[in-house]
């Protein structure tokens, strides 16, 4: 018995067949799970170069070593393949119920490799793999579409789809199971260039710990803790939404596509006011906190929309970045995009991108399709959403991201583009909190908040250190640090936010009972484990031609100082190069940031890397 299924499911689209694998004892110790298993077989599978929309592309579905089991807050899934946004590593995280379907089904993860010579879903059971034909979901959006496959197949069939993002290439289409996405890096992209509209599951095979009383105890132990715990209790009454007083206070609400770090009119977004629309609460499987907040418009325009959400990025994008303080008209965009299966940090940004490209007249309102693209134009926004998800106009320009799209606009337009390596920068100013601009600058996958949270500069932890989120330097070990410590927390998909308090004990106890490997006890393993993986992230990347040059920020934030952001304000990014320097020397990278020898050699990376070229 163990929490581990020990295979995984390779699925061939261009052959139709699949077969089961059998994953090797030394895999699960040195990678334990999730993103670990991810670019532990991505690196290995993937040549370099290739299309990330071309049949050489691989798309994996990832669980943790605890999903499926009675764990709280541990049956989330990771997505994984070649970003089509970046032409980086892409990973993306989802919630909901169908990381737990994976391991019912008997599986780790699956891989999904070739294309379908016409558009496919897959049915997963006891017996096997079906290659359906889904003619008649394309086009779907993504709740029409789970709702024709549960009529098929049964209420109980839990689906991972896209929409009409995924099938038309858009650059940042997610991958929708429920009303919850794994966003980011395009996935849902590779997806759709795969035609693969939909994978569903059905199964019920059980997860069974390897020492079921240990276990046990171990989770009455986390259930005891969460029932109490403030930021629990914080959590499942608002979710998310508190983030906004906190980046308000912090003068890191990015503005008008990162202009200011504040939002005139603020006060109609604070938690109590989505608090008097919410209807319910949403949580995934076999988790108590429940964060997920239940929408529903009551009066106004927008009355009678509603939403599974929206989240803090969420309300930001359709809020600070584009001018907006209308509550329901945030409600509205994030409806919108759940359906259309896009990423509504990307889209947000890449309308508040065009929205400062029309102010600074770079743009004008015959290029955006009539559109008047003022600040806050609320039928403006909701228009280019849709023009966007349906590759439709001025859409189709905007559905390849704002790098691309600065790129082909051309006339200075790229100064306005808010990203890293590609991704579109989230809610975070990085000129209020600098660790996170080193963060977003770094990250494996581009600008992402959740690649490394430095919660150190955004609620005064003290571990290991205070530090000055103002200050220029002395904070490149710290992003270190948060970094390997996100890594190994997506090794078990723990999420953030039910993750309350979940000391490094407990979550020892957690790991060694369920799987049976006594190393998952000590966190110092668990770190050296996501060390391991950002590091062979890294190589991916300068395997595709990536090294310090691409370890960067929009120049905006070298060059403008930061407006109305209370103590923020005024502030740039001053000493990049030394934040780097000491990024680079916490982890043993060279001053190309490039991984030494010696570290590759520390971390058992060297039989992965023997045509290590530097």
């Amino acid at each position: 018995m163990s929490s581990y299924k020990g295979k995984f499911l390779r699925i061939d689209l261009s052959k139709k067949t699949y077969q089961v694998e059998k994953i090797p004892d030394e895999v699960k110790r040195d990678w334990i799970g999730g993103r670990g298993f991810g670019i532990r077989y991505l690196y290995e599978e993937l040549r370099p170069k290739i299309d990330p929309l071309g049949p050489e592309n691989k798309l994996f579905f990832l669980t943790g070593v605890l999903g499926g089991t009675t764990a709280q807050g541990f049956s989330r899934y990771i997505v994984m393949g070649k970003s089509p946004s970046t032409g980086c590593v892409g990973r993306s995280v989802g919630g909901g119920n169908f990381g737990a379907q994976i391991k019912f089904a008997g599986y780790d993860f699956l891989i999904i490799e070739g294309i379908s010579d016409h558009p496919t879903y897959l049915y997963i059971d006891q017996d096997g793999v079906k290659f359906l034909d889904a003619s008649t979901l394309w086009g779907l959006d993504t709740q029409e579409t789970q709702e024709r496959i549960k009529k098929i197949h049964g209420e109980e069939t839990q689906c991972a789809c896209i929409g009409p993002a995924g099938e038309k290439l858009v650059r940042f289409a997610t991958i929708t199971h429920g009303r919850r996405t794994a966003s980011r890096c395009g996935m849902g992209t590779v997806m759709g260039s795969k035609r693969l509209k939909a994978i569903a599951i059905q199964a019920k095979e059980k997860v069974i710990p390897e020492n079921p009383e240990a276990f046990k105890e171990a989770v009455e132990k986390q259930i005891s803790i969460l029932k109490t715990h403030p930021r629990r209790v914080r959590m499942t009454g608002y979710g998310t939404t508190t983030l906004v007083e906190v980046a308000d206070r912090l003068g890191c609400f990015p503005t008008r596509n990162f202009q200011a770090g504040r939002m005139e009119g603020i006060e109609k977004l604070i938690p109590e006011e989505f608090a008097k629309i919410k209807l319910k609460n949403f949580g995934c499987f076999s988790c108590m906190t429940r964060c997920g907040q239940v929408h529903e418009v009551k009066e106004g325009s927008f009355k009678g929309v509603y939403s599974e959400g929206p989240e803090y990025e969420t309300i930001w994008a359709f809020s600070g970045q584009v001018g907006n303080n209308d509550l329901g008209a945030i409600v509205a965009a994030d409806s919108l995009c759940d359906h259309l299966g896009i990423d509504t940090i990307s889209t947000g940004n890449v309308i508040g991108f065009v929205m400062e490209l029309f102010e600074k007249r770079i743009i004008t309102q015959k290029e955006a399709d009539g559109l008047d693209l003022r600040w806050g134009n609320i039928q403006s926004i909701l228009s280019l959403v849709e023009k966007i998800g349906k590759r439709e106009g001025f859409g189709r320009l905007l559905g390849e991201g704002v790098k691309r799209a600065s790129e082909e606009i051309g006339r200075g337009a790229q100064n306005y583009a808010m990203h890293a390596k590609g991704l579109e920068l989230p809610a975070y100013e990085p000129r209020s909190i600098k660790g996170y601009g080193l963060s977003y600058a770094t990250s494996n996958i581009g600008g992402s908040h959740m690649y490394g949270r430095p919660r150190q500069e955004l609620y005064g932890t003290a571990e290991p250190r205070m530090v000055d989120r103002l200050a220029d330097e002395g904070k490149g070990d710290i992003i270190a640090l948060v970094q390997k410590q996100q890594a190994g927390e997506e090794v078990v998909i723990i999420c953030t936010f039910g993750n309350s308090g979940l000391t490094p004990s407990l979550l020892g106890d957690l790991l060694a009972s369920a799987s049976g490997y006594e190393e998952f006890r000590d966190p110092a393993y668990i770190e050296k484990v996501g060390e391991r993986i950002v590091c062979l992230e890294r190589c991916f990347n300068v395997r595709e031609g990536f090294d310090r040059k691409e370890d960067t920020l929009p120049g905006r934030m070298f060059t403008e100082p930061l407006l109305n952001a209370g103590e923020a304000t005024g502030q740039m990014i001053r000493k990049m190069d030394t934040l780097l320097d000491e990024y680079y020397e916490a982890f043993g990278y060279n001053k190309e940031g490039i991984p030494t020898s010696p570290r590759i050699t520390d971390l058992g990376l060297k039989k992965f890397l023997e045509d290590h070229p530097f």
